[in-house]
């Protein structure tokens, strides 16, 4: 449900074409034309009733499809359909809409425009790209790298060069950074972002893996961490097709110039910070954009001012923070395990598989694309982090252990097992929190006899390490058959040596 509710608002919210939102959200451009048309027909509109769940909005979209009728089709003149999409603003869509009105029983949208396709494949014919005012961002990074020089130690660390460049004024952004990971990725399209004063409708990056995790000639999938940022500043991303650079001629141009006018300007200079190299391309930026197209009497920053500016989508309050997702699967102590650190959800939750959205400061955890929990981000790992409503009012109801049968069976290993565990399930805030250890305990059994496993948690008792990892590492190393050292009495002949002082010593 995520997914239509991505196509309604960058259909009905930014008026994108279907193939521009097939790109955006990872599907064909058949299925956003299916998902539209079912909107439609069950009369949704955007923004969509907050009170709509995913289980009736499913409902909406896909009742039971009658059957086709199996007749025999035609198609109209192809010669017609190629001149009239010569035409501004036609499309296939519409021509095959019209289509559909004079032959309701003639060919589904897809056959249409394969059939189509089939007969202009013969075609060769090379695009020129015609950009709108404000309407993409087309960005990579610089094939060359500078060379910054730790003063300290004398090592040197390459910088990679980050460049952005609006489709019509060509006004450019560059920044320096010290590595092309996401992070770095998000960062610099946040500067961007504030150097330009707006964002585009349409962000047209290469297949980067920070920004797109596996690349496709029709269907890259994009980072989760990318969509958000695209998501919080209203805008899409529809990255170049592997392969094609004439689908970011503006980049590959934008990169060329920076190359030339930036980093060749500043071949001569030596670095010593991330900082200083920065201070150092805003200079030459400055250069690049105020100075005069070859063919043209004008600046990029001219025809940013008066071309690009205005069409600009305005910047949200607050900048976006960096984020990342993760999947995790709720265990049956309704907490999910985020870096080692365990966080609670609603009970009801149990077994289930949710979303976390990470921030430097936040946990965020949803299922079903709705925001079931959140927590202040804690460091602190082996931790947990739980709230009193997460908790059931009676977990004999709703969970399958519970901490009476957990110490229930480690009464039948033995009497240390049952006191270790209990004693386990006592030291935390919630005996829940306990129950991660325990579990693992009882899964010891399988490995180890439980003799072993009986002395191993008489080990653990008598040195008071109350954790999972403590009577593991026992076993491991065979300790349980072998006595504590403070248990040797001082009278055994073998603890008897002239160097050897006593306890008595010290009175």
């Amino acid at each position: 449900m995520r997914k239509i509710e991505e196509v309604l608002r960058l259909k009905w919210g930014h008026q994108l074409s279907n193939r521009q939102i097939a790109n955006s959200c990872l599907i064909s451009h058949t299925t956003v034309r299916e998902y539209l048309d079912r909107a439609r027909l069950a009369g949704l509109s955007w923004p969509l009733d907050p009170a709509l769940d995913n289980t009736t909005l499913e409902g909406m979209l896909f009742p039971e499809k009658p059957a086709l009728p199996s007749t025999q089709r035609t198609m109209p003149s192809m010669d017609y359909l190629f001149k009239e999409l010569k035409r501004k603003s036609v499309t296939l869509q519409l021509l095959w809409y019209e289509y559909r009105q004079g032959n309701p029983e003639g060919y589904q949208y897809s056959q249409f425009c394969h059939r189509y396709r089939q007969w202009v494949k013969k075609l060769d014919v090379t695009l020129r790209q015609e950009h709108r005012a404000g309407e993409k961002l087309f960005i990579d990074y610089a094939g060359q790298t500078v060379p910054i020089i730790d003063p300290g130690t004398g090592e040197c660390a390459q910088a990679q060069i980050f460049i952005a460049a609006l489709g019509v004024s060509s006004y450019t952004f560059a920044e320096a950074s010290l590595a092309q990971d996401l992070p770095s990725w998000i960062a610099s399209h946040v500067h961007a972002f504030q150097f330009f004063g707006g964002v585009t409708q349409i962000l047209v990056p290469d297949n980067l893996k920070a920004g797109v995790t596996h690349p496709h000639r029709y269907e890259p999938d994009i980072n989760p961490t990318y969509q958000d940022l695209a998501q919080h500043y209203g805008t899409t991303v529809i990255p170049a097709r592997s392969g094609h650079p004439k689908d970011k001629a503006k980049a590959e141009s934008a990169v060329l110039v920076a190359e030339r006018w930036i980093l060749a300007a500043l071949r001569n200079h030596t670095f010593f910070s991330l900082a200083e190299l920065n201070h150092c391309i805003a200079q030459k930026l400055t250069d690049l954009n105020t100075r005069k197209f070859q063919k043209l009497d004008a600046t990029r920053k001219d025809l940013f001012d008066c071309v690009d500016k205005p069409a600009l989508i305005a910047l949200p309050p607050i900048p976006y923070e960096y984020a990342e997702w993760k999947k995790a699967r709720v265990n049956i102590d309704y907490h999910v395990e985020v870096d080692r650190h365990y966080y609670s959800v609603p009970y009801q939750l149990v077994r289930e598989q949710v979303d976390v959205r990470l921030t430097a400061t936040t946990v965020e955890i949803l299922f079903k694309n709705k925001r079931v929990a959140g927590h202040p981000r804690s460091y602190r790992q082996g931790s947990f982090t739980t709230l009193t409503q997460h908790m059931p009012k009676s977990h004999q109801r709703y969970l399958e252990w519970t901490p009476s049968r957990i110490v229930r069976w480690g009464e039948k290993n033995g009497p240390c097992t049952k006191q270790l565990l209990s004693a386990i399930l006592q030291s935390k805030t919630h005996p829940e929190q306990g129950f991660r250890s325990c579990l693992g305990i009882m899964r010891l059994s399988k490995r180890y006899s439980s003799d072993r496993l009986e002395a191993a948690c008489s080990r653990a008792l008598r040195i008071s390490a109350y954790s999972f990892k403590s009577v593991e590492s026992i076993l491991k190393k065979n300790l349980d058959q072998q006595s504590l050292l403070f248990d040797q009495d001082e009278t055994d002949p073998s603890s008897l040596h002239s160097n050897v002082r006593g306890k008595t010593y010290y009175h």
